[in-house]
């Protein structure tokens, strides 16, 4: 099979991680008998710097035209960089909500998964830890508070700010759709994040989601108000496959699981639409700091490749083979500066691209 990926490198590491990426990708195909075509596109600094604005129509119209886009980091130090002296609709990060918007991406899916050789980076107690985890955080990503209607005034000579959450039943089965999807693909497992103890938008969440459910009768469905699942996730993380939710309580929980993960350079992240179409990035940002210098860690990026064949070409076979080719690297113990303890091995970026292609 043949696929065509847009390749949006980005700025800071991101040219170097996605890079390591593509030469993954280029492995899988060799083994698997698979082409991949790398369409090279312009997003962020990058784009400002020869187009005069962070996102282009072209760019995003050749974007459509691909099977899926792989992306790297978006912007730079926003103390000294001249992109962050534009107005904000100029800024490289308008870049990535324009392009979303443009591609209709709803759902966004973050992995949290805890590698048995990396454990002792997890804050949580050892034996908390030692159980292990492997959950996929689904936060709706274009609607609720974010996007309802907001005002501040004055209203009977006080100061009033008003935001408004608001969710329709589409928009609300929709990704319950993709997230019963999902499991099925996984341990088979959804629990549904919510608040229906108080608010009206969570108890049509949960109505929505229950009927959807009765369509997936394999999945065990659960629900759990986000207070109780803000504290079970450091309790004990073992529990959660698919965790569903909307996007307030999703942006909150998602970057809690990543935080116990231990490293945030070892996070893929994938933004998906009504089809198979999605977006596949790292988590973590561009690291003006540390670009050129080829000490980036391309993990999370490689992982990101690895759920575009999954969740956008249903090639789980290959998306398996990456997955596995990475633990065996660090079971190997092989690392990355950001990752690695005192006296363990330290490889540089495009030797740890090196090393996981040569496992595949």
């Amino acid at each position: 099979m043949k696929y065509r990926i847009a390749s949006i490198k980005g700025d800071g590491i991101g040219p170097e991680i996605v890079t390591q990426a593509q030469k993954v990708l280029n492995s899988v195909g060799e083994k698997y008998g698979h082409e991949f075509e790398f369409v090279e596109l312009l997003m962020g600094g990058c784009s400002i710097d020869v187009n005069g604005v962070p996102l282009t129509e072209e760019t995003i119209e050749t974007a459509k035209s691909c099977d899926a886009v792989l992306m790297g980091s978006i912007g730079g130090d926003t103390r000294t960089s001249p992109w962050y002296k534009l107005e904000p609709s100029k800024r490289p990060e308008a870049g990535l909500l324009g392009i979303r918007k443009a591609l209709k991406l709803f759902a966004n899916l973050r992995p949290a998964y805890l590698y048995p050789e990396l454990k002792e980076a997890c804050p949580l107690k050892e034996e908390v830890a030692a159980k292990g985890f492997d959950m996929m955080m689904m936060r709706e990503l274009t609607g609720g508070l974010y996007f309802g209607e907001r005002y501040t005034k004055e209203i009977d000579g006080v100061m009033t700010a008003v935001d408004t959450l608001t969710y329709n039943e589409n928009e609300i089965r929709r990704i319950a759709i993709k997230a019963f999807d999902i499991a099925m693909k996984r341990r088979k497992k959804v629990t549904l994040v919510d608040k229906a103890n108080v608010l009206d938008s969570s108890r049509l969440w949960r109505k929505v989601t229950e009927e959807v459910a009765a369509d997936y009768p394999e999945v065990e469905f659960l629900v759990m108000l986000v207070d109780n699942c803000a504290m079970q996730l450091v309790k004990d993380p073992a529990q959660f496959d698919v965790v569903l939710t909307e996007n307030m309580f999703g942006d909150i929980l998602s970057d809690e699981a990543s935080m116990i993960t231990g490293s945030i350079g070892m996070l893929p992240s994938a933004s998906l639409n009504e089809t198979k179409f999605g977006l596949y990035e790292p988590s973590g940002g561009s690291a003006p700091d540390i670009a050129g210098k080829n000490i980036a860690n391309p993990i999370a990026t490689i992982l990101s490749a690895a759920m575009m064949l999954r969740y956008s070409f249903d090639l789980d076979r290959e998306a398996d083979a990456i997955e596995e080719a990475v633990k065996k690297v660090l079971r190997e113990g092989y690392r990355t500066i950001d990752i690695a303890k005192s006296g363990e091995p330290q490889v540089k970026c495009d030797e740890m691209g090196d090393l996981i292609a040569a496992r595949i």
